[in-house]
């Protein structure tokens, strides 16, 4: 399976933005981003003029990397989202949610989406009653996430299902604690994503 490699905090310099792409690190003093926040490479201090067309690929590629997607299945999300009633841009946003390893991340079972990604394609999870390990998975209403019965001795799992008490949870999500699921209640709407995205960039920039 083709992914990124390379380093987590590089990708978040070259957006100018945290991208949450390592858990709790990225909330602690030694988030690379805030000791650094200026873009990679040796001219990446230089304050650069930056033109429509390189605004509207920024977005992209922050979109892209907040995700954890690749160019060709971010175009394919796209394609899909434009011909889906509604306004194409939040029809992208809620594909991307619809992730099955966003799902995972969103339910509190993973420290990033990166973690959720191996945690699913390492069996760890059941999707509505069966073992699933492909983390691009679409989920629909009514779709039950759970973690394997057998997973649920495994340490680095132990240490997850301690961290769901206090914690919130995407409206859409319905989550139950005790058995250590999450039932999908609605589609994620635009208003359900914090994240400070501007979609319509995206739009534009694959119309012309």
């Amino acid at each position: 399976m083709a992914r990124y490699t390379g380093p987590a905090c590089r990708l978040c310099r070259r957006e100018g933005t945290k991208l949450f792409l390592k858990g709790e690190r990225c909330l602690s003093g030694k988030c690379s981003f805030d000791r650094r926040p200026t873009a990679p490479g040796q001219h990446g201090a230089a304050r650069k003029k930056v033109e429509e067309y390189g605004m509207q690929l920024r977005e992209k590629q922050k979109t892209k990397r907040y995700y954890g997607v690749l160019e060709k299945q971010f175009k394919s999300y796209y394609v899909k989202a434009d011909k889906m009633e509604g306004i194409t841009g939040e029809n992208l946003l809620s594909l991307l949610e619809r992730r099955l390893d966003n799902v995972v991340y969103r339910m509190g079972m993973a420290e990033s989406r990166t973690d959720a990604r191996q945690l699913v394609l390492h069996g760890h999870f059941t999707l509505n009653g069966k073992k699933v390990t492909i983390p691009s998975i679409q989920i629909k209403v009514g779709d039950v996430i759970t973690v394997k019965e057998t997973s649920r001795a495994s340490e680095k799992i132990k240490g997850l299902m301690e961290g769901l008490d206090g914690r919130i949870f995407p409206k859409w999500l319905d989550v139950d604690k005790k058995n250590v699921q999450a039932k999908v209640i609605a589609l994620p709407k635009r208003e359900d994503i914090e994240f400070p995205f501007e979609e319509q960039l995206i739009v534009e920039l694959y119309s012309k």
